[in-house]
């Protein structure tokens, strides 16, 4: 059976079939005798707890597993010794006030207590309460209530909470907060139990004592030792719930407290929404047995979304679920785990973590030490990232990615090409179904020069974008290759090897007369008219045919041997196979073919963009990801790029320097590219352009003025005097002014000399046009 394709073997080139297929298993792969691994989701957390961790909403680039949302605006952070020293200052404040009142300092301050309770609990002359009477207990009960008045108002004024919580986030070691909080429980205990706080008074006030009784005194002592330590513990019990409160951990509290969802999403809802509760019971069994892991639940939940709309589907698709469990609708290559993960995953959003962005005052303050995700509604809009080697744009950017989207391809929810060169850090062998060795010949695979197609027309235009160069009409070029590819397919039916048509481009004496023989023959006349055309053109100034061939002579090279072969000897890999969850990897041979590589990456680049944006199903996300794109931009792939964010794909550029792409290029690159990444290392030069295309931000400016204070008075002077002998400085005074100003949200200097290894400043788009203005990353966390 069959799901958007990821079933099913069909072909991927015009034409008759041919062995251009993804691999697939003869056989249905046996169940796993071990739980699939999970690693690389979350940390290597169960399936259950990946996918009940909550995922708040956020913007674009916000890492949203386990996410806690920030304030905006950054809180005002008092040092954390003017805070500690208005806490003291604050206590002893108290503390003094409350031994005026207890002694008697303080006149009058009982008198409200006697305006509201009968006269006889008073004993006359405004002396104390009388035995026997309400007096004590009110006594008592109002001395505590104005003991916490004061101590709770002066509390509240000098902040003691805060300076608490700043005290333990500041030393987090369980050893310190445990001795503050025994320290100042010790404290308050020795008060306690020496009457100047006036909780045992309360508690002696309230405690019923013996007056007639033989033994009232030995009744009366042990009632008086049962409330003290009754006072006692309630004096304890504060300080032990602060030695065993955890810091306050924002993230901690809101991941405990955050509501439960609606439904649990272990217990497949969607599906017993739609009547299909055995179906969600088999699902739901395998998740909670271990038996199934992320890719499996992202695959059969991209296979719900494509059956939930026809009803025939969904019986298909039950069936499917009785009969394979966790392991239904598997992908063509029969894999249900990708090997060599080394970053976190999230395919329920389709996120890969790429970092965290830097607690810096240069970030906004929401997004500081929040995680850096990407996923194809970033990707849509195509990235460019800058850096030199050894920056990272491998192992930190184009690795990941690789991965992300290789999760989403076995979910069949993405298709990849990768392009780099041999050797390159881009993840094993059997992360691809296909991985074609360009020049390797023990290569299973080869790459169709003409991009799979049947018309010479469009052929010609892809590969005149790969030969062309900056002096080059990419128009002309064109004309001339269809000129001689539309009569040889005519004639051979196929188009020409690379030794025939470097022949046909140098106008050898037996090419064209043959061909012309072989359309005459066949009534041919319009495609014999174009060769006649090419014949006159040939040799003319201005005939761009010998430049042609001299560039094809690149591929004309014993090393490349057996490939581009239109035969089909081998098994040719064409972009219409991105019809299909494909994971590919093309290795190109940088190392004595340079040239020749970057001409294969330019014709790669051309043949994705032409097959991505042609495509009549585009529920899937494809990308082509370019390790290294040094001399394969042109301007017909700037304009295909600004094509790629309404076809559902996008492409990852590597550059070490904008210096490998033509300068009249370099600003409309960064322009029609959404996602712009600079690497620590770049140059001011390549800084400059991404400072440009960041454009400014208004900022608050603050310029201090410092002033020598003089003064007339002979006192003053004197004083003046003495603080500059003391801290060897003159008395000054500042004047602040605070004004609003224009300036760049990343100069290029910052951007050569600020950022730190391991950093990147990138900015983000989506697709729906919400921007995220550059931030520093860092790509090691």
């Amino acid at each position: 059976m069959e799901f958007e394709g990821t079933q099913g073997s069909r072909g991927t080139h015009d034409g008759p079939p041919r062995p251009d297929r993804i691999p697939r298993p003869a056989t249905p792969p046996p169940m796993p005798s071990a739980p699939p691994s999970t690693a690389g989701t979350s940390g290597g957390t169960t399936l259950v707890d990946w996918l009940r961790a909550p995922r708040p909403t956020a913007g674009p680039g916000v890492w949203r597993y386990g996410h806690v949302p920030r304030p905006d605006h950054e809180p005002d952070e008092t040092p954390l010794r003017a805070v500690l020293s208005g806490a003291v200052v604050s206590f002893l404040a108290a503390v003094l006030l409350w031994s005026l009142l207890r002694n008697g300092y303080i006149p009058y301050w009982d008198v409200p207590l006697k305006l509201f309770t009968p006269g006889n609990w008073w004993r006359p002359l405004g002396a104390g309460p009388q035995p026997g009477t309400g007096g004590p207990l009110a006594l008592a009960l109002y001395r505590l209530a104005l003991f916490a008045g004061v101590f709770y108002g002066i509390g509240r004024f000098g902040r003691w909470p805060y300076a608490w919580r700043r005290l333990i986030q500041e030393y987090r070691h369980t050893a310190v907060r445990v001795g503050l909080a025994l320290f100042a429980g010790i404290v308050v205990v020795a008060l306690v139990r020496g009457g100047w706080m006036p909780l045992k008074d309360v508690a002696y006030a309230l405690m019923p004592f013996e007056k007639t009784a033989p033994d009232a005194m030995y009744i009366n002592q042990r009632r008086a030792d049962t409330a003290r330590q009754i006072v006692t513990v309630a004096a304890i019990l504060p300080f032990v719930w602060l030695a065993l409160r955890r810091p306050g951990d924002r993230a901690a509290d809101t991941a405990a407290h955050a509501p439960e969802p609606a439904a649990d999403p272990v217990a497949w809802p969607e599906l017993r929404a739609a009547g299909l509760a055995e179906a969600a019971d088999r699902l739901a069994a395998e998740a909670t047995a271990g038996t199934m892991n992320d890719i499996d639940h992202a695959r059969i939940r991209a296979a719900w979304e494509a059956a939930r709309s026809a009803p025939d589907r969904q019986a298909a698709f039950v069936r499917e679920v009785h009969a394979r469990g966790a392991a239904a609708f598997l992908h063509p290559s029969g894999a249900r785990h990708l090997p060599g993960r080394s970053v976190a995953h999230d395919l329920v959003l389709r996120q890969v973590r790429l970092g965290a962005v830097a607690d810096s005052p240069r970030n906004p303050y929401p997004r500081r030490k929040t995680g850096l995700a990407l996923d194809p509604s970033v990707l849509g809009t195509s990235m460019l990232a800058v850096g030199p080697s050894g920056s990272g744009k491998t192992t930190r950017l184009v690795r990941p990615l690789f991965e992300s989207l290789a999760l989403q391809a076995l979910a069949g929810q993405a298709a990849v090409v990768v392009v780099g060169s041999v050797g390159a850090a881009l993840g094993p062998d059997d992360a691809y179904d296909i991985v074609i060795g360009i020049g390797d010949p023990s290569s299973p695979h080869d790459l169709d020069l003409y991009g799979g197609t049947n018309d010479p027309d469009q052929a010609a235009v892809l590969l005149a974008d790969a030969l062309a160069d900056e002096t080059t009409d990419t128009r002309r070029a064109a004309t001339v290759l269809a000129q001689l590819l539309g009569p040889f397919r005519a004639v051979h039916g196929r188009f020409p090897l690379v030794p025939e048509l470097r022949e046909l481009l140098d106008g050898g004496p037996a090419a064209h007369p043959s061909l012309r023989t072989a359309l005459e023959r066949d009534g041919q006349s319009a495609l014999v008219r174009e060769l006649d055309a090419r014949q006159r053109q040939h040799g003319t100034v201005g005939d761009p045919a010998t430049f042609l061939a001299d560039r094809l002579a690149l591929l004309d090279r014993p090393a490349f041997a057996g490939f581009f072969d239109t035969a089909r000897t081998k098994q040719p890999f064409t972009m219409r196979a991105l019809e299909h969850p494909v994971r590919v990897r093309i290795d190109l041979p940088e190392t004595g073919h340079a040239e020749a590589s970057r001409l294969l990456a330019r014709l790669v680049l051309a043949q994705f963009l032409a097959r991505a944006t042609n495509r009549t199903d585009r529920s899937r996300f494809v990308c082509l990801l370019l390790d290294d794109a040094g001399h394969t931009v042109t301007a017909a792939t700037v304009r295909g790029l600004q094509r790629l964010r309404s076809a559902n794909a996008g492409v990852v550029l590597g550059l070490r320097t904008l210096d490998d792409v033509p300068e009249h290029l370099r600003t409309p690159l960064l322009g029609a590219v959404g996602c712009r990444v600079a690497l620590a290392g770049v140059t001011t030069w390549d800084g400059k352009r991404f400072a440009e295309t960041w454009g400014t931000e208004w900022v608050q400016a603050r310029d201090v003025t410092s002033r020598t204070v003089r003064s007339d008075e002979p006192l003053t002077r004197v004083v003046h005097t003495l603080r500059k002998l003391v801290t060897g400085r003159a008395v000054t005074s500042d004047a602040v002014t605070v004004r609003e100003v224009e300036r760049e949200r990343w100069s290029a200097s910052d951007l050569a000399h600020a950022v730190p290894p391991g950093h990147a400043v990138l900015s983000l788009t989506h697709v729906r046009g919400e921007h995220v203005p550059p931030l520093l990353v860092d790509l090691r966390s």
